[in-house]
């Protein structure tokens, strides 16, 4: 008994895809489905899609109603099916790696807040060999300041201060590792 086969877009002969693989690629592009419908307008915006496409996303967006809201985003889901999803796919992995950017651009903000304020003048002169533009009194005084704060169980002010001028920081070039040269 031959088996069937069919042709891909490159006109190769081969084995068509089992029941369970088509089903998995379903789920996966229906996942995809969700993510654009969870996206904010702007960021959908950068997304390239089609406008029928946009227009079924947005009218998603609109139904209320769990169940009509599950059926239309089968049937978005559908219509990515027919074009390529590479694209929205890169875009939303753009995203993600822009958020874990961001993520770890907090992270090593408050590592060094919390070794500048444990350590003292040795974190603070670390810093400062790492990084000439740094404002030397401004973070001495707000290390100071954040050890006082938590020394008389305050409101951490200077900490977030200090937070937010190590943020500055780093976003004009990003800041070393926290951790012991």
């Amino acid at each position: 008994m031959e088996k069937e086969r069919e042709r891909n877009a490159n006109g190769i002969e081969q084995e068509p895809a089992s029941k369970s693989q088509r089903k998995r690629e379903a789920r996966e592009i229906q996942s995809l489905a969700k993510r654009l419908l969870a996206l904010s307008p702007a960021r959908l915006d950068q997304v390239p899609m089609d406008t029928t496409l946009r227009a079924e996303i947005d009218r998603a967006r609109a139904i209320r109603s769990n169940g009509a809201r599950k059926r239309q985003m089968q049937y978005v889901a559908k219509l990515m099916r027919r074009d390529d999803p590479g694209p929205i796919e890169d875009a939303l992995a753009s995203f993600d790696a822009e958020a874990k950017q961001i993520t770890a651009r907090q992270h090593r903000c408050e590592a060094w807040r919390d070794v500048l304020i444990d350590e003292g003048d040795t974190a603070i002169g670390r810093l400062f060999e790492q990084r000439r533009d740094a404002d030397p009194q401004a973070i001495r005084q707000l290390v100071r300041n954040a050890r006082r704060e938590a020394g008389h169980d305050q409101a951490p002010t200077a900490a977030r201060a200090l937070f937010r001028l190590l943020r500055e920081l780093d976003e004009s070039g990003p800041l070393p590792p926290s951790s012991s040269p």
